[in-house]
């Protein structure tokens, strides 16, 4: 018996750690409104990882064309270059060309330090530079002659008549991150539209839970008072059957609410990357206030904050940029070249730095185009008829925007007034729907205007729904078009905090 007792107690000790050791999962409840939802989503979103990777990559592109306006230190070395080959080398001294067998070992070091010409914080597509060239030469012809050679010199190089390309491609690289940027917005702001109609949704059924739990509980004190009649009236009883069916049908409904409430909220889960043990809670209590909005001040946000209206902008500068490399392709242009130093040439390496000439160069470079039938103006043109179109991309964004401005603000005054209006009806229509069960008991209306009542109530609770998600979804319509929160007063841009485009 002892043997079997310690048996059974193992036993019973196994499953209990067996119970301990299993894994539990951590359940959060949420209390979910549609900014916490967009907070989430952007934390918890692959794709705006992605994006705010691309803005990041971009910056540092930026970062390189900005870096290229400072100086640069480098050095080019030969070590060495040996030649041994014979070709035709003009002979002053014969006065024709020979053929030259060479047999040379060359050592040779450049070492520079380049600067982008900046005039008034203007690059000038010049540069200026200070160089070091030093090599060792050897001719070897039965004997090795060998000689050295160092000079010291500032270089300056400056095209003219050109379209200025270190401006041009430092300008294209800030272009470029202020349209990655703005993707960024945009993406974001579709983000905060597909959540508002899925937290919409939930709210609709949070709300609507709302009114058939209260049906329900007017219902069952009706129950109570239909209980009591039938107990003193036999007559009745076909009232409390009714009252009962009533209630019934009403516990159904908040049964398939319920279901739906899982089935959506499952979905809503699924798009903000969430566990799937956790909780959402919504918070039926609809609260609105008169929001007043001017349709002008909308629209100069909208024209000053939109994307596709500041991207248009910015492709046409492309555009201008574009054109104006056109301009510079097979046209006139000069190259102006010069340097100043010392030199010095000698047989010993020491000596070099003792008694240096003075060494200079000047050379100005011209290319004059003859004839290329008519190639250049043809890509002018092209480039022309680009920014005309993209003029109408400008002209027509701006009458979208202003269209879908003035209609969002319509219905947004309309939802709002209908809004605060059938919130006053809800509140006289819980009273008499109250007052109504008190009526009841003491006979004072039958039980079919009972139900009048409770449906006038439920009703008048749907149509305050209806006109609060009208409301509630103008006022991201109305963010979305402009760009601008107008239940907390910013822009977008510091909303999420892109700092770049509020500089």
């Amino acid at each position: 018996m002892t043997f079997r007792f310690r048996r059974w107690m193992s036993t019973i000790i196994i499953l209990l750690l067996s119970i301990g050791v299993k894994p539990c999962f951590s359940q959060k409840t949420i209390e979910l409104t549609l900014d916490t939802a967009v907070g989430i989503a952007i934390s918890n979103s692959y794709e705006v990882r992605q994006l705010q990777l691309s803005i990041e990559r971009t910056r540092k592109w930026l970062e390189a064309e900005r870096a290229g306006l400072r100086s640069r230190v480098y050095m080019n070395i030969t070590a060495p270059e040996f030649e041994s080959l014979s070709d035709y080398k003009w002979n002053s001294d014969l006065r024709k060309d020979e053929l030259i067998r060479e047999n040379t070992r060359l050592w040779q070091m450049n070492l520079a330090i380049r600067q982008p010409v900046i005039l008034f914080g203007y690059p000038t597509n010049g540069y200026l530079s200070l160089n070091n060239r030093i090599r060792r030469y050897a001719q070897r012809d039965g004997q090795t002659d060998i000689n050295y050679y160092n000079r010291y010199y500032l270089a300056f190089e400056q095209p003219l008549f050109q379209p200025n390309h270190l401006k041009n491609e430092l300008e294209m690289a800030e272009i470029d991150l202020e349209q990655e940027e703005l993707d960024y917005l945009q993406d974001l702001v579709d983000i905060v539209d597909d959540l508002a109609d899925d937290y919409f949704d939930l709210l609709e059924l949070a709300y609507q839970r709302q009114i058939h739990s209260n049906q329900i509980r007017l219902l069952e004190q009706t129950l109570q008072v239909a209980e009591y009649h039938a107990g003193s009236d036999s007559t009745r009883v076909i009232a409390l059957r009714q009252v009962r069916v009533e209630l019934a049908n009403a516990r159904e409904r908040i049964d398939n609410i319920k279901s739906q409430w899982r089935i959506e909220s499952s979905q809503m889960k699924q798009n903000l990357r969430l566990s799937r043990h956790d909780s959402l809670i919504i918070s039926p209590d609809l609260q609105i206030e008169e929001k007043k909005i001017a349709l002008e001040s909308a629209l100069q946000r909208a024209f000053s904050l939109h994307p596709e209206f500041r991207e248009n902008q910015l492709e046409k500068r492309e555009e201008e940029i574009e054109l104006e490399n056109t301009k510079g392709d097979n046209s006139f242009r000069l190259n102006l070249e010069m340097t100043y130093g010392l030199e010095k040439s000698d047989r010993q390496y020491q000596d070099l730095w003792e008694s240096q000439d003075n060494s200079y160069t000047v050379a100005l470079n011209a290319y004059i185009p003859i004839w290329d039938w008519g190639e250049r103006r043809a890509e002018i043109q092209a480039r022309q008829l680009t920014l005309k179109k993209r003029d109408l991309y400008i002209e027509e964004t701006r009458d979208e925007i202003e269209y879908d401005v003035r209609n969002t603000i319509t219905n947004l005054r309309e939802y709002q007034r209908r809004s605060l209006r059938m919130k006053k009806n809800l509140a006289l229509a819980r009273e008499i729907a109250e007052a109504s069960i008190q009526q009841y008991r003491e006979d004072a209306i039958s039980l079919q205007e009972l139900f009048q009542n409770f449906t006038r109530q439920k009703e008048t609770a749907q149509n305050f729904l209806e006109a609060y998600l009208g409301y509630r979804s103008a006022m991201v319509s109305i963010m979305e078009h402009t760009y601008y929160d107008f239940d907390k007063e910013i822009p977008l841009t510091e909303r999420f905090k892109i700092d770049a485009l509020n500089n």
